[in-house]
Formats: C-alpha cells, structure tokens, sequence
C-alpha cells in the first residue's frame, strides 16, 4: 500500500502542474491581466498606504492611484504611437542607406543564390504594421481596463486583509501568518520596487548615451532598455541589438567606428547595473539560480509570450520569497537560490 502511495503522490504532482499549465494557458486572458494587477498592487500599496497616514480614506487614495496610474498608462499608449509614426516618416532615408549597404556587400562579396535582401519588401511590412497598430492599441487597452478592475478591487482589500487573517484563524496562528504574510508582501514590494528603479536608472543612461552620440530615437532606445531591463540577460541583448544595428545604417560608411562605440557604452551599462550595481541593492536573500532564472523564463515566455517573458523573474522572486517564509516549503527557497551566500561563508 505505502508504496503504491509512493508512486501515485509523484504522478499527481505531474498531473496537477500539467493541469495548471493547461489552466493558465486556456484562462491567460483572464489570468494574465489578474498577475499584472497582483503586482501592481504590491508597487502602489505604499502610496495608498502613505495616504492612509495622512487621513486620506480608501477610497479616494486608491482613486487617486488609479488615475495616476491609468494617466501612465495613456502617455505610455500615445508615446509608443508617436514613435512609430516618427520612424514611419524617416523610414525611407534609412531604407535608401540599408539598401546602399546591400548593394555595397554584394559588389564586394560573392552571395549565394538563394540569399537575396531585395526579396524582402520592407516598405510594405513596415506599413503592415503601421495599419495593425490601431488594432492593437484596442486590445491593449481592454487588457488595461481589466487589470485596473482587478487592481481596484486588491487595493480595497489590502487594509481588511490582516483583521480577517486575525479572525480566520485562533489567536497564535493569526499572528503567525499575519507575520509571514506581511514579510512576503515587504519582500516582494521591495523587490519589485528596486527592480523598476533600477531599469529607470538604466533606460535614463540608455537615452543620455545614445543623446550624447547622436544616436536617431534615443528616448524610444531608452524606454526598450527600460521594459527589456525586467528580462535577465536575454532582455539586455535584445535591447542592445536594435541601436547598434541603427547606428551602423546611419553612420555607415564614414563613421562606421560609431556603432561599435555604440555597442561597447551599452553592454558596459548593462554590465555594471545587472552584475554590479543590482546584487549589491537587492541583496543575497533575492538571487535567484540562472537555472531557476531559465526555466522561469522559458516557460512564462512560452506561456503568455514577451508579457511572460517580462514577468518571468518577479515571478520566480515571489515563489522564492514565499517558499522563504514557509517552514515546509523553505528547502525550496535554498534550491531556487544561486548558493553565492553559503560558498562565502564555507
């Protein structure tokens, strides 16, 4: 009997993370905006909570937050069409440079025959997704009004959370979880918190580098890194690759020595706030394995896509976090862990 029990308790294990992928991926738009607000909530609790000690009532702080935040939101909407529309309108001197370039790799070079860059009409793809933008400005903002219905709704909640923790369980136990659960939501406050401060200091240093070199779309350079800047690794490749790639169409042929200056100033950012600057900051309790941080990202990224992919370490941070302050789920916490800590102190 006991080991029958052995073998079926794993192949439930299998069987219920099988469902709960299958969930997530059939429910994710409903689940997904849900996630957002969730850590949205842990973002803009101190506000409401700041607030609160100054005699504000709920209400009216968590509707001051909310238009704060949707105002965001709309300027973040409108910006990213004003820079499409902007690379819209100096797209053909570009396409004449790159098409110069071409031609000059070609002459210089013997390519294939299967291996063509005028196959490719990228006037016409370009204008393809110019005419889908409006298309997607709807669904964002759909998704945008039911993260703000779900947002509503935690931030109303938060300050009656504790009293009915209190009331739910008998006097020891109340205070136990009371305590665990506010260590989990500092932890992943302050986490989330460090992480968007830090990805604003690097998007700002994105932007006044690229200014400086005379780099076209700075600004737009500088929000990708900001966005990108929640993507460990893959996310500061990616945002690297797309200036560097501009600086060489725009400074190509005399100043060709611009886009490898270009691309030296942004892996070194990128290099001292991600393995420098941010392991000081966040401290050893939030290192995360790289085997953790690839799994993460690999399977929130097949799941929900480039949100999931942005999503996929604050997510592993907060089931880090709570397997953390939970005796039976702490050995799990340490496996998450990179282990830096326990091989300096032997």
């Amino acid at each position: 009997m006991q080991q029958n029990q052995r073998v079926l308790i794993p192949l439930i294990g299998i069987i219920a993370l099988v469902a709960a992928g299958f969930v997530l991926k059939v429910a994710q738009a409903v689940i997904l905006p849900l996630v957002i607000a969730w850590f949205l909530s842990y973002i803009l609790a101190p506000l409401v909570n700041f607030l609160a000690k100054h005699r504000v009532p709920t209400g009216p702080s968590v509707g001051v937050v909310l238009i704060l935040l949707l105002g965001f939101f709309c300027l973040a909407g409108l910006f990213v069409y004003s820079r499409a529309l902007a690379f819209a309108a100096e797209y053909p001197k570009y396409a004449d440079q790159f098409n110069q370039i071409t031609a000059n790799f070609t002459d210089r070079f013997t390519m294939p025959s299967w291996v063509s860059f005028n196959a490719i009409d990228w006037q016409q793809k370009v204008s393809d997704q110019l005419v889908s933008l409006p298309g997607s400005f709807v669904i964002f903002f759909k998704n945008l009004l039911l993260v703000l219905i779900f947002l509503v709704f935690m931030l109303l909640g938060k300050p009656y959370f504790q009293k009915k923790i209190e009331r739910a369980f008998p006097d020891s136990q109340g205070e136990k979880v009371n305590r665990v659960t506010v260590s989990i939501a500092s932890q992943i406050s302050r986490y989330l918190s460090i992480k968007l401060l830090l990805s604003l200091i690097t998007g700002a240093l994105v932007w006044l580098v690229l200014r400086l070199m005379g780099v076209d779309f700075p600004i737009t350079w500088g929000v990708l890194a900001f966005l990108l800047n929640f993507i460990p690794t893959v996310g500061s490749i990616v945002a690297t690759i797309p200036p560097v790639l501009l600086a060489f169409v725009q400074f190509y042929p005399d100043r060709l020595w611009m886009a490898a200056a270009v691309l030296f100033v942004l892996v070194l950012i990128q290099q001292v706030i991600g393995n420098f600057i941010e392991p000081k900051v966040m401290g050893e309790n939030l290192n995360l394995s790289p085997v953790v941080i690839l799994i993460s990202l690999v399977f929130w990224g097949w799941l929900w896509g480039i949100t999931g992919a942005l999503l996929s370490v604050p997510i592993a941070a907060a089931i880090k976090i709570v397997c953390e302050n939970i005796e039976m789920l702490r050995p799990i916490s340490v496996l998450m862990g990179s282990g830096k800590h326990y091989q300096k102190h032997g």
